[in-house]
């Protein structure tokens, strides 16, 4: 027992020295406990499409078509609220661990240019990569029109993923450091960073660094990223560690900022330590927070301008209420949806959050990845609507 002790006492004073901060477990920047809403407030849920493979991400084309992708590399097209049979698109991926098939984003100026955007995991020889490609909409189909980013680290684990354009119109791109939690601070490396680029693939002139398309690091995995209605601002949902440095928990809801350090992995959680950018939102329950959105429309009026998380393990729809409040934000409530605890979720696993062109916001659950339970007509895509 003494001689365990011991090699733990020297285990800890390495990352000391090595510049690793650990704050106590529970320092949640927020000031607010979740509240947990088992039939949520003042909606209904219906479902929507059923029967997906691991989805992962959804978007809409117009009122009448959307694409949800499916991890193994497959674009499905939903029409008129069906789920066509054959695929809109078939992706030659790496389907490894979390790896696969993942984010879907829409031209700006869709349909006048009318292509969809594609993140995957691929192999090369016997390395992994990530990268994303352009497909061109022709209907009921795509073809494949360029690569627009390649050579992403990519790896069985943390890929990131999540893919999605500013009001600036550029595309951003969350990557994950394939637990080589190292690159995350490496500005040579792709990984562990949130990206930005044009939608034709080229580095952005006013980038924070020069002739790379690193927009924010020292990132995990984040696996969300939404624009605030009214300020701008790019928000990020981001993993917390799942034992690396005896550390679990700790995942965050981050405000990035251009050029902003976000600490992985020299910082877990809180640390009041320069040149690192501390969360907004820091979850000590393991929670994994994956696709974010802010809702806008009036169909649910009473959720307009909040922040919604879709989340895996904690099996919950969270609804975050913010206000600004001068150069930040303050954190008004947090309520964990379809859940009375942190595990054994109504609907289990959530993969993505989106608000529809109906000013419907639609979810879609992740339970057949491996790590859920499977029930009947899984996996869904669900839509809440305002309670008649």
């Amino acid at each position: 027992m003494r001689m365990k002790s011991f090699i733990t006492l020297m285990f800890f004073i390495f990352l000391y020295a090595h510049g690793f901060c650990f704050p106590a477990i529970g320092d949640a920047p927020q000031g607010v406990e979740d509240v947990f809403l088992p039939e949520s407030d003042g909606i209904k849920v219906d479902g929507w499409v059923e029967n997906l493979e691991i989805p992962w991400s959804l978007v809409f084309l117009n009122d009448s078509r959307a694409l949800v992708s499916e991890r193994p590399g497959r674009i499905r097209l939903i029409k008129d609220g069906k789920l066509r049979e054959e695929p809109y698109a078939k992706i030659s991926v790496a389907h490894i661990g979390e790896g696969g098939l993942m984010g879907l984003a829409v031209h700006p100026d869709f349909p006048k240019k009318p292509f969809v955007y594609a993140m995957h995991t691929y192999k090369k020889g016997d390395s992994v990569y990530n990268r994303v490609i352009r497909l061109r909409d022709n209907g009921n189909i795509a073809v494949f029109d360029k690569v627009i980013i390649d050579n992403i680290p990519g790896g069985k684990f943390h890929n990131g993923g999540r893919i999605a354009f500013g009001p600036d119109g550029m595309l951003y791109i969350t990557t994950g450091e394939t637990f080589e939690s190292k690159i995350a601070q490496d500005l040579k490396s792709l990984g562990g960073k949130i990206l930005r680029i044009t939608p034709e693939g080229l580095i952005p002139s006013d980038n924070p660094f020069k002739g790379s398309p690193v927009y924010s690091y020292g990132h995990r995995n984040p696996q969300g990223i939404a624009w605030h209605p009214e300020t701008g601002d790019l928000f990020s949902s981001e993993h917390g560690p799942s034992g690396e440095y005896l550390r679990f928990g700790n995942d965050e809801i981050n405000v990035i900022r251009k050029g902003g350090n976000y600490g992985w992995p020299s910082i877990i959680g809180i640390g009041k330590k320069e040149p690192y950018i501390d969360p907004l939102i820091l979850w000590g329950k393991t929670t994994p927070p994956s696709g974010i959105i802010f809702y806008k429309g009036n169909r649910l009026g009473h959720l307009k301008g909040d922040l919604f998380v879709a989340t895996l393990r904690s099996e919950s729809l969270i609804r975050i209420r913010l206000k600004k409040e001068g150069a930040g934000y303050r954190v008004l409530k947090i309520e964990r949806w379809f859940s009375d605890d942190y595990k054994n979720g109504r609907f289990g696993r959530i993969r993505d959050v989106v608000e529809g062109p109906d000013g419907a916001l639609y979810f879609m659950t992740n339970n057949t990845d491996g790590r859920g339970r499977p029930r009947h007509g899984d996996d869904r895509i669900y839509r809440i609507l305002p309670r008649q």
